[in-house]
């Protein structure tokens, strides 16, 4: 049966947080705050937080900054999945993944659907990974923070997690550069 395994330490992941919106500032990015509180209050450390437009750019260019930094192991974002011409996180992720995590998304929608119903079919919500940063973009809403969050991430991050978890496999993320050198 999953679960945690007391046995065994936790151990905190450094996690940025990315909001992407054309118009939420810090004092009133809820998505953002949710994210926050349920990361700290699982003893996750909070590595940075940042708010950029719905530009493709400013996304990649913020991801790539988190991505190059080792003090961050996560970064999730929250905003721009939808289908509006203005939502372009997918596009932006996808952009630099090394590896795309399918199974997020997938079991992002089937969650929500239990919640929301078909309205689910309208999140891009997804994840991969690259240069050893796991990335996450989840919906705006906050609701939508709280269940990947509390759903899928909270465990997902946390290394007692049983039969297997994200943190277990951190270490070897870059293993494929150290290959690459050996050749």
């Amino acid at each position: 049966m999953p679960g945690i395994d007391e046995s065994r330490d936790f151990v905190p992941v450094n996690i940025a947080v990315l909001t992407v919106s054309d118009t939420r500032t810090l004092a009133d990015d809820r998505s953002g705050d949710t994210l926050v509180s349920r990361l700290e209050g699982d003893g996750h450390i909070l590595a940075a937080r940042m708010i950029v437009k719905d530009e493709i750019e400013a996304i990649v260019a913020q991801l790539r900054t988190w991505i190059a930094d080792p003090g961050v192991d996560v970064v999730l974002s929250t905003g721009g999945t939808g289908l509006t011409g203005r939502d372009v996180t997918p596009e932006a992720f996808k952009s630099v993944f090394e590896k795309e995590i399918e199974g997020f998304g997938e079991m992002f929608r089937w969650l929500s659907y239990q919640k929301i119903g078909t309205s689910t079919i309208q999140s891009r919500a997804i994840a991969g990974v690259t240069g050893g940063t796991y990335l996450f973009a989840l919906p705006g809403s906050t609701g939508a923070c709280k269940d990947a969050w509390d759903d899928i991430l909270r465990n997902q991050l946390d290394i007692r997690f049983r039969p297997c978890n994200f943190v277990e496999i951190m270490p070897r993320l870059r293993e494929h550069e150290l290959f690459g050198r050996a050749s």
